[in-house]
């Protein structure tokens, strides 16, 4: 009879592929059972979507498979969609079979929230993983391919609306700035003929970032053609608009982009946990409240900053650090041994306005801009590669191009 207690880690994005990482380090194969499930036989950063979803790196530059860095051996991978946990009876419903556990550590991501803006969920693309950001990357470069060739075309067919100015839209629109010159230059296309332009409600972008920093990112990405409507309440999406504003303006776009909202995925509410705009407001030991044995982690999570009266941003460096004190809870509660505390340590923000061009606060505040925090975010993006996936991952996939 097996007596091993039995950990099953939902999800292997940063939250849960760490985890899982620091797992195999704190138990032998006598000790435990550990399983892993993922959708996909692959990890994606998802720092790296707008990328993608722009055209300015390759999706596969963007993913690798999880058995290049999980032993197979080691660790049970399974590859299907949860659909419910039952937690009552300790199980796992999957699409294709289920599984029982001792010890849950929940980290399935986000999805859109679309804040029931109408027409929304239908009509936008959104940036959610690799194949939807793939999907925009097609869609944009096929509107240009068929301008010239389509005597149907319309020039509102080459404009692209992003809703949303938050860390996504802004670092999409970044690209799309570096992107769209090479596209007008493939295909023949006058590059005034290509709008750009992000939409948001609230009167400024990355609400994160001081003044001055948010000053020089709307410059930057304005002399590079991106067109602002901040202060700008989008009503309605449909096909090939968005109507905005008191006066319900129709803007026309042959692309439209929503980056304007995230929550936790869908699984949490189909299993019956007590969800705050959509996620769990978790523990100080990031379990969930009312279970001794199940812990939620990264997109799925509020964890609250009790100084600040207010969660942690829900951010890649959270969600490792999320990985860290939940692998050592699990430890202490198959051996008895005392629970720690979340903290917090913040080692800045950095944002990309384009491959050499950036915003950012790190080292206790110090601000960045221009090309120095766009190398900053180079170091951090391969810094998440290397604590995934080791040195060996960090060479085939990190981001060493110089400017």
């Amino acid at each position: 009879m097996n007596s091993k207690p039995k950990i099953v880690v939902l999800g292997a994005g940063y939250a849960g592929l760490k985890t899982t990482k620091e797992l195999t380090k704190l138990f032998t194969p006598e000790e435990a059972d550990i399983i892993l499930v993922n959708k996909h036989n692959y990890h994606y950063e998802s720092t790296w979507l707008h990328e993608v979803a722009a055209g300015t790196i390759n999706p596969n530059q963007a993913r690798f498979m999880i058995s290049d860095v999980i032993n197979p051996n080691r660790v049970r991978l399974i590859y299907d969609l949860v659909e419910k946990v039952d937690t009552e009876n300790q199980r796992v419903v999957l699409e294709n079979g289920e599984l029982t556990y001792d010890y849950l550590v929940f980290a399935l991501g986000f999805e859109t929230n679309t804040f029931g803006i109408k027409g929304m969920a239908e009509n936008a693309f959104s940036i959610v993983d690799i194949e939807s950001s793939r999907l925009i990357r097609e869609h944009i470069e096929l509107k240009f391919a068929q301008y010239n060739n389509n005597p149907e075309s319309k020039e509102s067919d080459l404009t692209i609306l992003v809703g949303g100015a938050g860390f996504t839209g802004i670092e999409f629109v970044g690209e799309l700035a570096e992107r769209v010159p090479q596209l007008c230059k493939k295909y023949d296309i006058d590059r005034r003929k290509v709008r750009i332009i992000n939409v948001e409600a609230m009167p400024s972008i990355l609400p994160m970032f001081d003044k001055d920093l948010v000053e020089y990112a709307k410059k930057s990405l304005a002399d590079r053609g991106v067109e602002f409507r901040l202060g700008t309440a989008i009503n309605e999406c449909t096909e090939d608009s968005f109507i905005v504003g008191d006066d319900n303006e129709e803007i026309k776009a042959g692309t439209i982009v929503w980056t304007g909202g995230v929550t936790g995925s869908s699984v949490l509410g189909e299993s019956g946990f007590e969800l705050t705009r959509g996620k769990v407001t978790v523990n100080s030991d990031l379990r969930a409240p009312g279970f001794d044995n199940v812990f939620v982690l990264g997109d799925c999570a509020w964890v609250m900053d009790e100084e600040a009266g207010r969660p942690f941003p829900p951010t890649a460096q959270a969600a490792m650090q999320h990985a860290d004190i939940c692998a050592r809870n699990v430890k202490s509660l198959v051996h008895g041994g005392p629970l720690e505390d979340f903290v917090f340590h913040d080692r800045g923000t950095v944002a990309s306005l384009g491959v050499t061009d950036g915003i950012g606060s790190v080292f206790d505040g110090k601000p960045l801009k221009g090309k120095a925090a766009a190398a900053m975010k180079k170091v951090v993006d391969n810094r998440s590669v290397f604590l995934l996936g080791g040195t060996k991952t960090l060479l085939k996939k990190g981001k060493f191009r110089p400017f």
